[in-house]
């Protein structure tokens, strides 16, 4: 094929390649991409002339327009820090009341009080509170120190056998281990609490109960109640509401009367500002009353 032989069809010139007898159409660049090309080529000094751009070595070009990303940035942290300190006020100095009756102030508690959630307290209680093998459910309103908020607040500010002065303190003996009770007498006392809550298993044999509530009330009763409704003085958990920390099957519940309990929790006083922990709890009673 000759070069410089327009095609009959298109009118094109051919490039004087052919495969199989398909010819090769010498096509021009579409005129829209010198269009676009040239836009962009423009758009480009446009934009150097008025926006900041080339280093200067220890500078840069201000731009005609003077912008200053870092101002922009100072500005909205500005604005940012104003906001937060209306609304970080109003919590920090109103009632728990108060503020959960305020719709506005619990949308931020909700948002605010997650991502505290989540970075200080999910590692042990869970993404969404509901605690673990050890860990009490915070979702739920059974609570060992009391679920106030200004009880909440003081755990959490304390923590639980911690190295703060003013810790809670919560222990329980090793009955089997120390040997303060046999192991018949651990089987009967198992039974018999395991029938206090909804979610046990009632004992089949009611001589067996009897004996519990005996050793029950003998060993027992002093931090829990004789009911078994707990102490929240002593941090003792209710024993009746079928909520278990460390787990309510017969095997569990023998671990824990037999080798004891001593539960640990951090205080945050030095870790989480008054306001933080005031989110918190906040963000805790919330999650109840949802889940509840």
């Amino acid at each position: 094929m000759a070069v410089g032989e327009r095609d009959a069809h298109t009118g094109h010139m051919t490039t004087g390649h052919e495969w199989n007898g398909i010819k090769e159409l010498n096509t021009p660049v579409p005129k829209p991409v010198y269009f676009f090309l040239a836009a962009t080529a423009l758009f480009s000094v446009v934009y150097w002339l008025l926006m900041p751009a080339w280093p200067t070595g220890s500078s840069y070009t201000k731009g005609l327009l003077g912008i200053d990303q870092r101002q922009t940035v100072a500005e909205k942290l500005a604005a940012a820090s104003l906001d937060r300190a209306s609304w970080t006020a109003r919590i920090a100095g109103e009632s728990f009341e108060a503020i959960r009756a305020d719709p506005q102030l619990m949308t931020i508690v909700r948002e605010t009080g997650h991502t505290l959630f989540g970075d200080n307290c999910a590692a042990c209680h869970g993404a969404k509170a509901a605690g673990g093998p050890g860990y009490p459910n915070l979702a739920e309103a059974s609570w060992l120190w009391g679920g106030s908020p200004e009880a909440i607040e003081e755990t959490i500010r304390v923590g639980i056998n911690s190295a703060h002065p003013d810790t809670r303190v919560s222990q329980m003996p090793a009955f089997g281990r120390d040997q303060i009770l046999d192991r018949d007498r651990i089987l009967e006392v198992v039974a018999y609490v395991r029938s206090l809550s909804p979610s046990g298993e009632p004992a089949a044999d009611a001589g067996v109960l009897a004996a519990g509530r005996q050793v029950f009330l003998e060993n027992c009763a002093s931090c829990h109640g004789e009911s078994g409704a707990g102490n929240t003085e002593f941090g003792a958990p209710d024993l009746t509401d079928g909520s278990w920390i460390h787990g309510g099957s017969l095997d569990a519940v023998f671990r824990a009367v037999y080798g004891g309990q001593q539960g640990l929790m951090p205080a945050w006083e030095g870790r989480l500002s008054p306001l933080d922990r005031k989110m918190l709890v906040l963000y805790l009673l919330d999650l109840r009353s949802t889940e509840n």
